[in-house]
């Protein structure tokens, strides 16, 4: 007999815990639908329809730390910014030149995928070469688009007013040199 008690309780048991699993689940539904209600305002509107991101660019703080900008023409080739970042995403390529004073930077690469923005390698520059610019998106499909090669990028997307994008960062992959010497050229 109590082989057959144990069945039904057994059988019971899980009846119970469907159940409980069915209710609590509808609970949560509940509380969740009560919140929305007592939040929708039809004049608030969809997310994309307050921002327009796509069509407007968002606008950032005048501190705002994005996508590093470089200059290559003023870089010494010190090492200090590879040496100061806290998880080495930046790594230096250079050659000494004879007959000046100083290194040839031929590459300057920043890995993004790596990069947590700390903004380090910016504060010990003796040159000033290199700080956080304003570029939020750098978007791309693969991992290479993350790793940018300042070295290989035109002056003015690396420098100037044009903003860091993943085409320019794309065409860069197949430049050779330096698209400079560098300082007393």
């Amino acid at each position: 007999m109590s082989a057959l008690a144990n069945a039904t309780q057994g059988f019971l048991g899980w009846w119970r815990n469907i159940y409980f699993a069915v209710a609590t689940t509808v609970e949560a539904l509940a509380v969740t639908l009560r919140t929305w209600v007592a939040t929708y305002s039809p004049r608030r509107g969809a997310f994309t329809h307050a921002y327009e991101y796509p069509e407007k660019p968002a606008v950032v703080a005048p501190r705002y730390r994005g996508f590093h900008r470089f200059d290559l023409t003023s870089c010494i080739g010190c090492d200090r910014c590879a040496r100061d970042c806290p998880v080495d995403c930046i790594y230096i390529t250079k050659e000494r030149v004879s007959g000046r004073k100083g290194f040839r930077v031929m590459s300057f690469v920043i890995d993004y995928t790596k990069c947590m923005f700390c903004s380090y390698c910016t504060e010990n520059c003796p040159s000033d070469c290199i700080f956080m610019g304003s570029t939020y998106d750098l978007s791309c499909y693969s991992r290479d688009g993350c790793v940018v090669d300042f070295a290989r990028l035109p002056l003015e997307v690396a420098w100037g007013r044009n903003t860091l994008n993943p085409t320019a960062v794309a065409l860069s992959k197949a430049v050779t040199e330096p698209v400079d010497e560098g300082p007393g050229a």
